[in-house]
């Protein structure tokens, strides 16, 4: 008995089989299918012709089961599982393809990386489950409004001290901006924002979420609210001192924007330093200087209007006194104020009962009073006060009773009085 084979079409396949038996029996003219099918004349004279030969097996193409002619050999296929395995673990196709190509010298598409890692069992296809999210159009400006954010992670993979990434990205653009720090707080905060400032201008607008060090957790009392007095963080107080709108977030999905940014970083940026053996902050902050240029080129959109809306420094404008820590504090008799535990000298006489102290972001430290810098030194000892001691003089009191004598109830313990009790009865 003659062996039948099973070919397995596709539903164009099947359409095309449908319309050239319809023109084989004479139903449809060969013009009427060409419509039907987008195909010429002559194409459609081809497949009637293969079908009434072939059979239905015509209307296949005759490339398919074969290998294709720009196969890569096993060999290369082999090189690049090994590879993956032993240097690029973890990666994701896309970067692994880029990093083959770049180091390797190996080019390959990333779906054909894929294609080899999910056969291989490296690489499996995550599932995402849909979310429901409310589209927001980007801003039209470059500098119309930035999203800020800290991100914490193990970005330097168990190589290096823990730390916290200051990110920022564009919302018209997407442009990325980045620094490492050792924590996520006020002065980190100041401090990425300055250099950010440096690099492209100030913003008009900037997002953030609701950390302390963004937004100040206090409340106002009722003397403040009637006297309408405004609440701000520290890093409030200096964005409103350069001109800067603050916008706060509800969840991080409202600034989806930079929390994507991180999920790349912390898959591109943790493989990329991994490769260049890097681990400290500052071997990390000379890496994101760069990395994010090129990283921009290539990931920046346009921006639907062209102008740059970030302003410049203005001349006099000093951004480490904007952009730096202020606390009052009491002035003593002795021209001393105490701050942070420590104890400090003012050189300058002066007549204020309170100064401001100024933590800058490069670590250093001012006192002024009035928009005056005071001149000041630090006290590392402090003499003690030599005093002499009082003495201590012990009066014993004499007492003003008798004791009680020894056969005295109380005196007595519990069986004796019990004892008492039965031989006094009659």
């Amino acid at each position: 008995m003659a062996r039948k084979d099973i070919i397995m079409l596709s539903q164009r396949e099947l359409k095309k089989l449908h319309v050239i038996r319809k023109v084989l029996d004479g139903v449809v003219k060969q013009i009427e299918a060409a419509e039907m099918l987008s195909l010429s004349d002559r194409q459609i004279r081809r497949l009637a012709n293969r079908v009434r030969i072939e059979g239905d097996t015509g209307i296949t193409h005759k490339s398919r089961g074969k290998p294709s002619g720009r196969k890569f050999s096993a060999g290369v296929r082999d090189k690049v599982i090994k590879l993956y395995r032993e240097k690029y673990a973890g990666f994701g196709p896309t970067l692994a393809s880029e990093k083959l190509g770049e180091l390797e010298g190996i080019q390959l598409s990333d779906e054909t990386v894929r294609l080899w890692l999910m056969e291989s069992g490296d690489w499996k296809k995550a599932r995402k489950g849909r979310k429901h999210r409310q589209w927001r159009e980007r801003k039209h400006y470059f500098g119309e409004m930035i999203q800020m954010d800290g991100s914490h992670h193990d970005w330097f993979e168990g190589r290096g001290p823990k730390c916290v990434l200051m990110g920022y990205i564009d919302d018209a653009t997407s442009k990325a901006f980045g620094r490492f720090h050792e924590y996520e707080g006020t002065l980190p905060a100041m401090d990425s924002f300055k250099r950010y400032i440096k690099k492209y201008g100030i913003p008009v607008s900037i997002y953030l979420d609701r950390l302390s060090a963004y937004k100040s957790p206090g409340k106002l009392s009722i003397k403040e609210l009637a006297e309408e007095t405004e609440l701000l963080s520290e890093f409030e107080r200096a964005a409103k001192e350069l001109g800067v709108k603050v916008t706060h977030a509800y969840s991080p999905q409202a600034k989806g924007r930079i929390e994507r940014l991180f999920n790349t970083f912390q898959d591109r940026v943790v493989k990329e330093m991994r490769l260049q053996g890097i681990k400290s902050i500052e071997e990390g902050n000379k890496f994101l200087a760069g990395y994010l240029p090129g990283y921009n080129r290539r990931f920046a959109v346009k921006a639907k209007k062209a102008e740059d809306l970030h302003r410049g420094i203005a001349e006099g404008l000093d951004l480490d006194n904007i952009l730096c820590i202020r606390t009052q504090r009491g002035l003593r008799n002795d021209y001393t104020v105490a701050h942070n535990k420590k104890l400090y000298q003012v050189m300058d006489k002066t007549e204020a009962k309170k100064v401001q102290v100024e933590e800058k972001t490069n670590g250093t430290m001012a006192i002024t009073f009035e928009g005056r810098r005071l001149k000041f030194k630090a006290i590392t000892e402090r003499p003690e006060k030599q005093q002499e001691k009082p003495l201590l003089f012990i009066i014993k009191k004499k007492r003003n009773y008798d004791p009680a004598p020894p056969c005295h109830p109380w005196r007595q313990g519990l069986k004796s009085q019990r004892l008492m009790r039965a031989h006094a009865k009659p």
